[in-house]
């Protein structure tokens, strides 16, 4: 996607995956704008030392759930990445009502004010929990899902196109499990949750690019599903600190054995693709679109996608080379 001479606003722009986004998309393009929308002045404090020298970057201080906010931040925008959510599993069950402004009503809002300022297109970020939810956060993304992907008829003449990408456990990221084993090593114990646990391992780099296909690829309500490596949490653990013990304490509430990102209530509308899966909509006969199925294959009709049944797995060595190279971002999270 060539965003040169575009103006791009990201919600939630503060996070990992905005850093991520800004100077990989500043480096590949020349938009014209690029705007972090977020609500924690702090963050794009620290941020606007990164990027404050670059007139390309600009901050707006806003909140989702302020549907004015985002009408007026939203003027002359060309594309919008929508990062912003409610994450940490515990803290959408202990509040739940502030988890649903954000992921579901926010979702609302973004909807609505991107369609009245005329934007070409919108990539919402979703996550693996949205695949058969167990917990809250995970309810809530497939609430959002379901809303930027039925946003394309509700769009109707105005021609603004949303999409969603899907991935799972992203390595390095703040809250991430590599970084929390890190942070802990040196006390000699880790906490493993079960030691059969495993989870999907994707780069933020390879984050921003699925965003960026999708954003050129997409007619409107597909959600696309990267091909990634798999690991064993002990696995992850054993290369972050090989000496420590591995504690066996439990899973927590609202957390999954494995995760998941294509159920098989799915496979009917689930094409294959080289590097990715899409997800079509199940509504108005969009997935029989020849313009949405391009060059995809149909999955089989038994078909998911799970971090246990995935062929493709990550070797220790190839995490450790990973965590080599990529030492001095974690070490600024």
């Amino acid at each position: 996607m060539n965003f040169d001479g575009a103006t791009i606003l990201m919600t939630g722009g503060t996070g990992s995956f905005g850093h991520a986004f800004t100077e990989m998309t500043l480096k590949r393009c020349n938009p014209a704008k690029l705007i972090i929308f977020s609500r924690d002045e702090m963050k794009q404090w620290e941020m606007a030392k990164l990027y404050g020298h670059d007139k390309r970057v600009r901050f707006f201080i806003g909140d989702v759930r302020d549907k004015e906010r985002l009408a007026r931040a939203l003027h002359g925008v060309d594309y919008v990445v929508h990062a912003a959510a409610t994450k940490i599993v515990p803290t959408a069950e202990y509040n739940p009502f502030e988890c649903i402004k954000t992921n579901v009503i926010g979702a609302m809002n973004v909807i609505d004010t991107c369609i009245d300022a005329g934007v070409k297109r919108v990539v919402a970020l979703s996550t693996d929990k949205a695949s058969s939810p167990i917990n809250l956060y995970g309810a809530s993304k497939l609430a959002s899902d379901k809303l930027f992907v039925a946003g394309n008829a509700y769009s109707g003449e105005h021609g603004t196109r949303f999409a969603v990408v899907r991935y799972g456990n992203v390595m390095g990221s703040r809250g991430s499990v590599i970084p929390f084993f890190m942070s802990i090593r040196d006390k000699g114990v880790l906490p493993i949750t079960d030691p059969r646990m495993t989870r999907f391992m994707i780069s933020l780099e390879e984050g921003v690019e699925l965003v960026w296909h999708a954003f050129a690829d997409t007619e409107g309500g597909e959600i696309y599903v990267k091909k990634i490596p798999s690991m064993r949490v002990v696995d992850v653990a054993s290369v972050v600190a090989p000496d420590a013990r591995q504690e066996v304490v439990g899973i927590r509430p609202g957390e999954k054995l494995h995760e998941q990102m294509v159920g098989v209530e799915d496979a009917p509308f689930t094409f294959e693709y080289d590097a990715h899966y899409k997800i079509l909509p199940a509504i108005n006969g969009w997935a029989d679109s020849p313009a949405r199925i391009k060059d995809g294959r149909p999955v089989p009709a038994d078909f998911s996608y799970t971090s246990d049944n995935n062929p493709h797995w990550m070797s220790g060595p190839e995490l450790a080379a990973w965590i080599d190279r990529n030492q001095a971002k974690i070490d600024r999270i």
